[in-house]
């Protein structure tokens, strides 16, 4: 009796097709799934679970084929001492020998053609590797060898896959996340220097590019470099400025003289008032001057907000309402206030339109008028000195000026446009202590 011997093991059916929803879903995942350090670890998680697939099936495979193989040999070398017991009329064990009931009906298909073969199956509730060929009469004769160690071998190998390939993912996903988390880590720092030159610390530097070569470093010299051409320019304006300013207050002060010598008339009242708007103007640039150095510091008092608007409103000689929802004493500089606050009723005045509104509402100051409202660029970019809407209508410094003493005094300033129309100004103090309630008189 001769033939090849083959395995033929029932393969499992196919997996039916995923049910779809005829709706889709759109999932909203967390902030922080954006972070470098989330991607990196998921790439990393991937590409260490498909490297830990492919090498865990390429050596399951092969040491499965292998098990397999030497149970087969087994099974046939046991097939043919059978056989030549079954043909010398020696007894044959129990379960084995000619048409075995135990034996699997494929494997009994297969050997009545004529083919000797192989096949896992069980006998006595044990696994067995069954080795059948074809006997006389059309019966066919059959061997079992124990197959519970070879099988017992295959689900060892698969457990020590699976754990090795838990040890290998966990430790590359650890170095991995330390290695992204330090270029994390001075990513934000750079993004943190950037920021705090945006908001004037101009002196702020990364200084990474001495400790490592890499492309975070490269970002952070480019950081600095433009954070020091950016400070050179800016003194240098800054200087600019102030010269011009200084300059221009000896030649103006020759000219204001001059000008109160003139006869009475119309010719001398326009000079004058061109003069006082030119002194007007240099006070202005001084005083942009000063804020730009960040080196004045406030004179802090306690102050009643609402008084202070009533004496601003006074002495603008507009007709502005003052609104007052609830009265505090503020710990604040009242020049500064009074300055900001002087500005902004001024700005809407002169670009908006009437009824100006002053309101006080605890430490916020609120200055609203029904005019066309800021222009996009104010809204998005906050005031630029000399830049405004429109031909002749200032020189954009007064909301400048606004802006930098509500920063001496560590105030917030913002301005928007009403959803009703107009504009708002608002202005928050940051007192170092709570507002005081102002006691009933």
């Amino acid at each position: 009796m001769t033939g090849t011997p083959t395995a033929s093991p029932g393969a499992p059916g196919a997996p039916g097709a995923p049910r779809t929803s005829g709706s889709r879903l759109r999932l909203r995942l967390p902030v922080w799934t954006a972070t470098l350090t989330w991607k990196a670890a998921v790439f990393i998680t991937c590409m260490c679970c498909g490297l830990a697939a492919l090498l865990g099936g390429l050596v399951h495979s092969a040491m499965t084929d292998q098990t397999i193989g030497t149970a087969r040999e087994k099974a046939l070398d046991r097939l043919d001492r059978i056989t030549e017991a079954y043909e010398t009329g020696t007894r044959t064990p129990r379960g084995e020998g000619v048409d075995p009931t135990a034996l699997p009906a494929e494997l009994r298909a297969y050997a009545a053609d004529g083919r000797r073969g192989t096949l896992v199956g069980e006998l006595r509730n044990k696994p067995v590797m069954w080795a059948a060929g074809p006997a006389d009469r059309g019966g066919v004769i059959a061997a079992a060898v124990d197959y519970s160690a070879s099988e017992q071998t295959i689900v060892d190998l698969d457990r020590a896959i699976l754990g090795s390939s838990v040890l290998a993912i966990g430790g590359t996903l650890l170095m991995g996340a330390l290695g992204v988390t330090r270029i994390t880590r001075r990513l934000h720092q750079t993004a943190q220097v950037a920021r705090r030159i945006s908001a004037g610390d101009l002196d702020a530097r990364v200084e990474d590019s001495a400790r490592t070569r890499d492309e975070v470093a490269a970002v952070s010299g480019a950081l600095d470099i433009m954070a020091a051409s950016l400070q050179r320019k800016l003194e240098a304006e800054r200087r600019f400025t102030a010269d011009v300013a200084h300059e221009l207050r000896t030649p103006l002060t020759g000219l204001n003289a001059a000008a109160e010598l003139l006869p009475p008339g119309r010719p001398a009242e326009l000079v004058r008032d061109r003069v006082q708007a030119m002194r007007a103007l240099t006070e202005d640039l001084l005083e942009i001057s000063r804020l730009d150095t960040r080196s004045e510091r406030p004179e802090l008092d306690a102050y009643d907000l609402a008084e202070l608007a009533a004496r601003t409103i006074r002495a603008s000689g507009t007709d502005t309402r003052l609104r007052v929802l609830s009265a505090h004493l503020v710990e604040t500089d009242r020049r500064r206030v009074e300055r900001i606050l002087g500005n902004l009723i001024a700005n809407a005045h002169k670009h908006g339109a009437a009824p100006v509104t002053v309101t006080v509402d605890g430490a916020t100051l609120t200055v609203t008028d029904e005019g066309p409202g800021y222009p996009e660029y104010l809204l998005t970019s906050g005031p630029q000195r000399f830049r405004t809407e429109g031909m002749n209508k200032g020189h954009g410094l007064g909301l400048t000026i606004a802006a930098g003493q509500a920063r001496a005094l560590s105030a917030t300033l913002t301005f928007t446009n009403r959803p009703e129309g107009g504009a708002e100004a608002r202005v928050t103090l940051t007192p170092p202590t709570p507002p005081t309630p102002v006691p009933p008189p």
